[in-house]
């Protein structure tokens, strides 16, 4: 795994992200199931079911958003190093840079030491 892309270790991680959710959804559905059909009342047992029917719409729809946000930033980030890696290096042009820099405090500090002696 060391070696992978990152963009698959999002992906891998979203998929168990999304399992793990489904799992406890499918749970409390049970759950609720299992209310509805110890409920004394017609009513009761009713919410229980809708309870139930509701829980795994939510978890549904929470496990699609989370797989398109983690499909989003997978295909974001493989994009980015694939422009990183076709992109020209400017190693070049900041040692240049540099080097002028300690040019101009000399130059600087020699000014400053011709005013004092004057």
């Amino acid at each position: 795994m060391a070696d992978a892309d990152l963009d698959v270790v999002i992906r891998q991680l979203a998929r168990q992200l999304h399992t793990g959710l489904m799992t406890r959804a499918k749970e409390r559905r049970d759950r609720f199931n299992g209310l509805a059909a110890k409920a004394k009342g017609k009513d009761t047992g009713d919410r229980f079911k809708m309870m139930a029917k509701a829980t795994m719409e939510q978890a549904t729809a929470a496990a699609k958003r989370l797989q398109m946000s983690a499909d989003n930033v997978a295909d974001s980030y493989a994009r980015s190093m694939r422009l990183a890696a076709s992109a020209p290096v400017a190693a070049k042009v900041e040692k240049k840079a540099k080097e002028e820099k300690p040019a101009k405090k000399a130059a600087k500090a020699k000014k400053a030491k011709a005013k004092k002696a004057k």
